[in-house]
């Protein structure tokens, strides 16, 4: 009885195994990439200049620069309009907030929760996204608008140099799928 058991986990085990490995597909990357030479990248929420960009968004930018440059896959573009592919980055935010009080027509309170003459006004913001860092790539549309991504990845701390795991991850598919092309061997000069 033993021994048939044996002989009957010793076939299964390597048909589950063989079955497992038949459902995961290949990880499609779109040819585009290895067709593509100029990259532009970008926060979400906007360009690296934009004052309104958070700061964290900012350095995620430059961060992901370096590093492409690093790669030398492609030529980094200061035009969004000239990119052959959009990185699009953004870093993790745990939940934030910030409120006060801002007086209306120059006036301050008469007490601790009374308002002045000519009432008051609270201000509230808050900042509130994925705790996981974001990168995506897409590109550009005729409209100018970026398309939905074609290849994305989340991961915390993904965006931290020294390495930048998610660009890292991005450099690893693309390569397997579209090899770099060794440069071509000087030619020899006949005298």
């Amino acid at each position: 009885m033993k021994l048939e058991k044996a002989v009957a986990l010793t076939l299964l085990i390597p048909a589950a195994l063989l079955l497992q490995a038949k459902d995961k597909k290949p990880e499609k990357v779109p040819a585009v990439f290895g067709q593509a030479r100029y990259v532009y990248v970008e926060a979400i929420d906007g360009q690296e200049f934009d004052p309104n960009l958070d700061p964290d968004d900012r350095i995620a930018i430059a961060e992901v620069r370096d590093a492409l440059s690093s790669w030398k896959r492609y030529v980094m573009t200061t035009s969004r309009g000239e990119a052959d592919l959009v990185i699009v980055v953004r870093k993790g935010r745990a939940e934030s907030g910030n409120g006060g009080f801002t007086p209306r027509h120059g006036q301050l309170p008469t007490g601790a929760g009374e308002p002045g003459p000519f009432g008051s006004g609270g201000q509230v913001g808050a900042d509130v996204g994925a705790a996981e860092d974001l990168f995506e790539v897409c590109q550009v549309k005729t409209n100018g608008k970026l398309s939905s991504p074609l290849w994305q990845r989340t991961m915390p701390d993904g965006l931290r140099a020294p390495r930048v795991i998610l660009l890292e991850q991005f450099e690893e598919a693309v390569d397997k799928a579209y090899p770099p092309q060794p440069a071509p061997a000087p030619k020899e000069q006949k005298p």
